[in-house]
C-alpha cells in the first residue's frame, strides 16, 4: 500500500514539475516589454505581469505552428488583452484579442491580421472573426490558441471544442509572439506556454461570408497626404495633380479593398489620406447611382468636382457604432459621355483603411 501511494505521489509531482517547466517566466530576461506602464508581481497566486497600453514580446523565440496558452485576469473595464503571433516585424502579424468589456456581445473578441501597422477589424468582422462569450471577472481566463498553416482556433477556459475557427489572412511565415493589448485598462497575464509540437486542428468549420456582388474589383491609390489639404476646395485640383500614382488594391473578403496593403499610414508624419481612383467610360450623358463604403472619412470627387463628404468613423453615429465597412452610402453621379474619373479621398484614424463601391445598375458604364 505504501509503495502504491509513493508511486502515485511521485507521478503527480513529475507531471506538475513537467508542466511548470513549460511555463515561460514573465520577466525582463525572457520578454521585451514595450508598454506605457507595467508591473511584475504575484497576483491571485500566479507570477504575472500587469501591463497597460503595450505589448511584451517573447525574446529569442520564433513561432510558425503550434499551441500558445496563457491566463489573463479580466476586468469589466474597456480593454483589449490578447496575443500577437507570427510577427514578421512589429507592424505585420496575426492577432486575437478579447473585448473584455463586451461580455455576451457578438463582438466580444476579435481575430484580425495586422497589416503595415493597421489592425483592420472594420473589414474582418462578424461571426467569421468573433463570437459571443460570457467572461469571468472573478478568476483567471485561460486562452488557448492553436495554429497550423493558414488555419487557427481559439479555446477559452479549457473548452473541449474550439470557440472560434478562422482562416488566417497573412501568408504563413515564422515570426515573434507577444502578449498585451491596447486600451486604457491594464490586465494581468500569467502561465504563458508554447508547444510547437502540438498543432492539431480539429472540427475546423470557419464561418463563410457571402461576397457583395458587382463590386469594383480594384482601385488605384495615390501617395499619402495630409487630410487638411482637402479643407480648401479651391485648392483641390492642385492637390490631385501633385499626387503620385501606380499602386493597386483589390477587394478582400468580398467586401472592400484595404488601402494599408500598399500605403504606410503611420510613418511619423500627420499624413493620413490617399485618393482611391477608378476610371470608366459612359456610353452617353446619364446619371448613375454609385453605392460605396469607406473608413474612416471620405470626400468624393467626380471629374474634378467635389460632390460628397462623409464620416464613417468608430462611434461617429452613435456610441456603439463600429464603423465597419459596407455599402452604406450612395451618390448620384452625373456622368458625361466618354471617360469619367471618380476619386474617393479616404482618411484613416484606426480600425481599417478601406474603400469599396459598385454601380447599382452598371448598364452603359465600363470600368477600365
Amino acid at each position: 500500500m505504501i509503495k502504491v501511494f509513493t508511486f502515485v505521489l511521485l507521478s503527480t509531482l513529475c507531471i506538475h514539475t513537467t508542466k511548470s517547466q513549460n511555463i515561460i517566466p514573465i520577466d525582463t530576461t525572457h520578454w521585451e516589454i514595450n508598454a506605457q506602464s507595467y508591473v511584475l508581481e504575484n497576483f491571485k497566486g500566479k507570477d504575472a505581469i500587469y501591463i497597460q497600453r503595450g505589448l511584451a514580446y517573447l525574446k529569442d523565440t520564433k513561432f510558425l505552428n503550434g499551441t500558445i496558452e496563457f491566463d489573463v485576469y479580466l476586468t469589466e473595464r474597456q480593454g483589449f488583452p490578447g496575443v500577437r503571433f507570427r510577427a514578421v516585424d512589429r507592424s505585420n502579424m496575426e492577432s486575437f484579442y478579447l473585448r473584455a468589456h463586451l461580455p455576451g456581445k457578438p463582438d466580444a473578441n476579435q481575430a484580425t491580421p495586422v497589416i503595415n501597422g493597421v489592425s483592420p477589424w472594420q473589414l474582418y468582422f462578424g461571426p467569421r472573426y468573433s463570437f459571443p462569450y460570457d467572461y469571468n471577472y472573478d478568476g483567471w481566463t485561460h486562452v488557448k490558441l492553436v495554429v497550423n498553416g493558414r488555419r487557427a482556433q481559439i479555446y477559452l477556459d479549457y473548452a473541449k471544442k474550439p470557440n472560434l475557427s478562422w482562416d488566417l489572412i497573412r501568408e504563413p511565415r515564422e515570426g515573434e509572439i507577444a502578449i498585451g493589448g491596447g486600451g486604457a485598462s491594464a490586465m494581468h497575464y500569467a502561465n504563458f506556454t508554447i508547444n510547437k509540437n502540438e498543432y492539431d486542428i480539429v472540427d475546423f468549420k470557419p464561418i463563410k461570408r457571402k461576397p457583395i456582388e458587382g463590386l469594383v474589383p480594384e482601385w488605384q491609390v495615390s501617395d499619402i497626404f495630409e487630410e487638411k489639404q482637402l479643407d480648401d476646395i479651391t485648392n483641390l485640383t492642385k492637390v490631385v495633380k501633385s499626387r503620385k500614382w501606380g499602386k493597386m488594391i483589390q477587394v478582400e473578403e468580398g467586401t472592400a479593398a484595404n488601402i494599408a496593403r500598399e500605403v504606410i499610414l503611420r510613418d511619423g508624419t500627420p499624413r493620413n489620406t490617399v485618393f482611391a481612383k477608378i476610371t470608366f467610360t459612359s456610353d452617353k450623358d446619364q446619371v448613375k447611382l454609385f453605392e460605396f463604403g469607406y473608413s474612416d472619412r471620405v470626400v468624393a470627387i467626380l471629374n474634378n468636382n467635389a460632390i460628397y463628404k462623409g464620416t464613417n468613423r468608430w462611434r461617429s453615429r452613435d456610441y456603439r457604432y463600429l464603423g465597419t465597412v459596407g455599402l452604406f452610402d450612395a451618390i448620384y453621379l452625373d456622368l458625361k459621355k466618354g471617360e469619367n474619373t471618380l476619386l474617393l479621398a479616404v482618411s484613416e484614424d484606426f480600425g481599417g483603411w478601406l474603400v469599396t463601391g459598385k454601380f447599382s445598375n452598371p448598364k452603359g458604364v465600363t470600368i477600365k
